[in-house]
């Protein structure tokens, strides 16, 4: 959930109080079976194939078809209590709604009929918040809170989070796993919880994704990992991306990733959001939602292409500058149900929808938006015109989505879609007289791209800003390759195809030859001219590190500024084209129209042409030059 609805920001004084909290160590229990196979038949099971994955903006099955991911968020495993008062109580819990660290409504209605009521909605995926908490957990949870599900009586919380998910799967939908919170405690202000190690480290993190992405992995319907909710400022401290430090929440995502398509699931989606908030909400003082914006200059490489999807949350009360609070914490800053239509959908596209809307960049990728709501006692004429647009502008622009939330309790979170009563009886989105059945109808039924998503070129940069950024599996088989310097090697798959002049970055391509590179493991190490031809001179009075005939450039390594190796790979098929050079140390030198994008911000950059790959790279050590890489030779393909 975007922020407590009764205030983003607390007071200085009351936020120290609320990080004391501390999540328990406690080992998790076994995956147990459970009641799911009682589900309702899998409506949808026969209309898409696990596992998914991308192409450019949109996300596809494994027969390469749509799959518009319709979702909503079923929440309750990440915790309900608000952090102050008695977790027993549930006036101090989240709208009144003790969850007891599951998803709600297990009290209140079966799973099979749930899940009927799900169907009936339109959604084809779930999207699962859990904590790191509950993973831990191993005291059951208490029979009140599944009286309408026996079966699950005695099983700790994440034991009943194992039968949804199966339920789920079951049934036909796509289950995003989603880490919300570290401890069980309702999101999202000054919490403890503010990012993904607010009480943990990044590495403990990292090894509870491993570990849930592993309990899964035999489940093809569990299709995605959801990294992190809502990355935003602590007390003394914003998140950053990029800056190589605890905080920076674009290398740990980058972490969390790799370890999860290396160790556990390399068939899932990576989920990543952007940044939620920064700065002190105070007028005058630099605050906002920087959301996805800093991904136009510094996106994701995953080891496994075709798998990242990148999102961003929106409510009504929040806005660009505005944190959402009501009194302390509020500015003057325009909230998002503040902007006219039109102001909107530019604010949408800036923040957000950039990412999906500009093919061919390194960072185009599917762009879901994970969470956004309102209540269906809304009443003010700004808020219900926010909703009306922002559902259109989902529906014009055919946007992946997930309502915030999927379910809740009659009487208690007028926000969710479904509201049960206690006996079970249900009310919400489904009725004719919730308000805002209609925009959730036309955003179902509007017009949507179906069938075939034709394959489309990739687009991946490395950033050896602070450390190594081989995104290669075949490389790393072949261990370090030069020890001691910064080593950048390009996903499967794809060839290097862009340097920037100080060596810090680099952009790599599958571009009209798809995987270009022979079988095999076989790579040379390039730290001098010996395969320099000779009358072949492409850079004159410069240090030339150039492929053997018949390689390809996949990586390159620096010592500091200094150029110091390239890392070629045979081709599968014989590269004999014609060569030239690309200098790029004076200003950039791109052909025109480069697709990619600004692969190396404020640096000066070199980039093949799409019909050509890079063969060797071009330095000099004299005094007052960088001695980072100046020129690229490029080749025809053919």
């Amino acid at each position: 959930m975007s922020t407590l609805r009764l205030g983003k920001y607390l007071t200085l004084a009351s936020a120290v109080l609320l990080l004391l909290a501390t999540a328990p160590g406690a080992v998790a229990a076994p995956a147990v079976s459970s009641a799911a196979s009682a589900a309702p038949a899998a409506e949808a099971a026969d209309t898409w194939q696990p596992p998914l994955s991308t192409r450019g903006r949109y996300v596809v099955d494994a027969d390469g078809n749509r799959f518009r991911m319709k979702s909503a968020n079923w929440d309750g495993a990440q915790g309900s209590w608000t952090g102050s008062g008695s977790t027993d109580d549930p006036a101090d819990h989240h709208a009144g709604q003790d969850s007891h660290g599951i998803p709600l409504g297990l009290d209140r209605v079966p799973l099979p009929r749930l899940l009927g009521d799900f169907h009936q909605l339109g959604i084809n995926s779930v999207r699962l918040p859990f904590s790191n908490e509950m993973i831990h957990a191993t005291v059951p949870v208490p029979d009140v809170a599944v009286t309408a599900n026996p079966d699950l009586r005695g099983k700790t919380p994440l034991q009943v989070y194992d039968a949804v998910v199966t339920a789920l799967t079951r049934s036909g939908f796509a289950v995003v796993l989603n880490n919300h919170t570290n401890t069980s405690r309702w999101c999202c202000g000054i919490d403890g919880n503010e990012r993904w190690n607010s009480g943990q480290s990044t590495q403990q993190w990292a090894d509870d994704w491993v570990f849930m992405a592993r309990r899964y992995a035999d489940d093809p319907r569990v299709v995605g990992a959801d990294l992190y909710n809502e990355v935003r400022r602590d007390v003394l401290d914003d998140p950053n991306w990029g800056l190589g430090d605890a905080h920076d929440w674009y290398a740990a995502a980058q972490l969390a990733a790799d370890r999860i398509l290396t160790e556990a699931d390399p068939d899932l989606l990576v989920v990543i959001e952007g940044i939620n908030w920064t700065g002190l909400p105070v007028d005058g003082l630099p605050h906002g939602r920087p959301t996805l914006t800093p991904a136009r200059t510094l996106s994701h490489t995953l080891v496994a292409t075709h798998k990242l999807v990148y999102s961003a949350h929106f409510y009504g009360y929040t806005g660009p500058q505005h944190s959402g609070a009501t009194g302390i914490g509020e500015t003057h800053d325009a909230r998002y149900q503040d902007l006219t239509r039109d102001q909107l959908a530019h604010v949408l596209h800036d923040q957000a929808f950039f990412v999906s809307d500009e093919a061919n960049q390194h960072f185009t990728a599917p762009v879901w938006i994970s969470e956004f709501g309102i209540g269906a006692g809304e009443t003010g004429a700004a808020a219900r015109a926010w909703f009306g647009n922002i559902t259109d502008y989902f529906a014009d622009h055919d946007a992946d989505f997930a309502y915030w939330p999927l379910v809740g309790w009659d009487g208690h979170d007028d926000w969710s879609l479904l509201r049960y009563g206690t006996a079970g009886d249900r009310h919400g989105v489904l009725d004719q007289d919730d308000w805002r059945a209609s925009a959730w109808n036309r955003l179902m039924n509007a017009p949507s791209r179906t069938g075939p998503v034709a394959p489309v070129p990739g687009w991946d940069m490395l950033a050896t800003d602070h450390g190594d950024q081989v995104q290669s599996l075949r490389v790393r088989a072949g261990g370090d390759w030069d020890s001691g310097a910064s080593k950048a090697a390009c996903p499967d798959g794809e060839r290097l195809i862009g340097l920037g002049h100080s060596g810090v970055r680099a952009l790599c391509t599958d571009v009209n030859a798809g995987d270009l590179r022979a079988a095999g493991n076989t790579q040379t190490v390039v730290t001098d001219e010996r395969h320099v031809p000779q009358g072949g001179d492409w850079a004159s009075g410069y240090t030339k590190l150039q492929c053997p005939a018949g390689d390809f450039l996949v990586g390159y390594s620096r010592r500091g500024g200094r150029t110091s190796a390239g890392l070629c790979v045979p081709a599968a098929h014989a590269l004999a084209g014609a060569g030239r050079t690309v200098w790029f140390d004076r200003s950039d030198n791109r052909p025109a129209g480069a697709l990619g994008g600004d692969f190396a911000s404020g640096d000066y950059k070199g980039q093949c042409a799409d019909d050509e790959y890079a063969a060797g790279i071009a330095f000099t050590t004299r005094l007052g030059s960088r001695p980072g890489p100046a020129a690229l030779l490029c080749r025809k393909l053919s």
